[in-house]
């Protein structure tokens, strides 16, 4: 079990990724982080992504290292650097493929979501009128990624579809970023429907950071978002907890309007925003960037979580949940 181990994990960020945020992570005491490298993109543009990546690894390797498996996490704290994980927000990589599952797992993707806010070929995004659930490809590629030890992300997706991937699952899933809908009913955020079946599964939740899935947003207290944690805490349980800040630190806003609108339509979508709001909204005081993390670490403490509970929601958690998933099947 790794899940008293000292770590700092978010699982869930899109940085404009550079030295500077790199420098960061080490000055905020993040030992790994799951950034996403796809929202829209198909197999061949994700690989060109990839090829980035492998660029920042080279010229950066002072600060970061790839990541594949728990023991990477372990590796990185202990040179003073971040391990990076990969992962989807989308479906899209694998197209009407299901052998590109196994090829993205070997790649080193280690985290897709089944939908991204749209319907999928697999499932049911957030922001669609009616939920079906999990479509048969769905089915059949949800056996795939358990066989292989791809993790099932179902942070934009319905509730059905959520459920159902719960059910269908023979490995715990994740829902790396978002909140409870009962604290915040943003179409992001989760019921309590769903965060009880996740725990019950062995599953884990990332508690966001983004202004939309907060209540009052951008004016969002960290007093009021860590009581948000604690009531969540009494309805999963300690073990089933974490951060995925959904951090997309120093990105323009051309990107936020990719992920929204991607090649999908003719019209403007402006998703959790507005038409006098069409950009990124600005980050909650307290959290603005990876330096941030040991004040959010001392207002759990502050809403009565003891060290040993702050140590499993900042990382430990995850680091547990990286290990029982990243490896195939028995």
């Amino acid at each position: 079990m790794l899940r008293s181990e000292q770590v700092t994990i978010d699982c869930l960020q899109y940085c404009n990724w550079s030295p500077k945020i790199f420098d960061q992570m080490a000055q905020g005491g993040v030992d790994a982080v799951h950034v996403t490298i796809c929202y829209h993109e198909d197999f061949g543009e994700t690989v060109q992504n990839l090829e980035t990546w492998n660029r920042q690894f080279q010229d950066c390797s002072d600060r970061i290292i790839p990541g594949r498996f728990a023991e990477d996490v372990l590796t990185a704290r202990a040179a003073g650097k971040t391990a990076i994980f990969f992962g989807f927000q989308n479906c899209s990589p694998i197209e009407d493929d299901i052998d590109r599952v196994e090829i993205c797992h070997q790649l080193g993707v280690r985290f897709m979501q089944l939908s991204y806010n749209n319907q999928s070929l697999l499932a049911t995004g957030c922001y669609e009128k009616e939920d079906p659930g999990i479509t048969r490809m769905g089915r059949q590629v949800i056996r795939e990624m358990n066989r292989v030890g791809l993790v099932i992300d179902m942070s934009h997706s319905a509730e059905r579809s959520t459920l159902e991937a719960i059910e269908y699952s023979t490995r715990p899933i994740a829902i790396t970023h978002a909140n409870a809908a009962s604290w915040h009913p943003a179409l992001r955020n989760k019921s309590d429907d769903v965060l009880k079946a996740l725990a019950a599964s062995g599953g884990m939740v990332g508690f966001s950071l983004y202004p939309h899935h907060l209540r009052n947003q951008s004016e969002c207290t960290l007093a009021d978002f860590c009581e948000m944690v604690a009531d969540t805490a009494e309805k999963m349980g300690i073990d089933h907890i974490g951060i995925g800040s959904d951090l997309c630190q120093d990105q323009p806003d051309s990107v936020v309007a990719w992920m929204r609108n991607g090649r999908w339509t003719r019209d403007t979508d402006y998703g959790e925003g507005s038409s006098s709001i069409p950009g990124f909204p600005d980050p909650p005081a307290w959290f603005r960037d990876n330096r941030d993390f040991p004040t959010l670490c001392e207002g759990l403490l502050t809403v009565g979580f003891n060290k040993t509970e702050v140590g499993q929601i900042m990382g430990g958690n995850w680091l547990e949940f990286f290990r029982c998933s990243f490896v195939r099947e028995n």
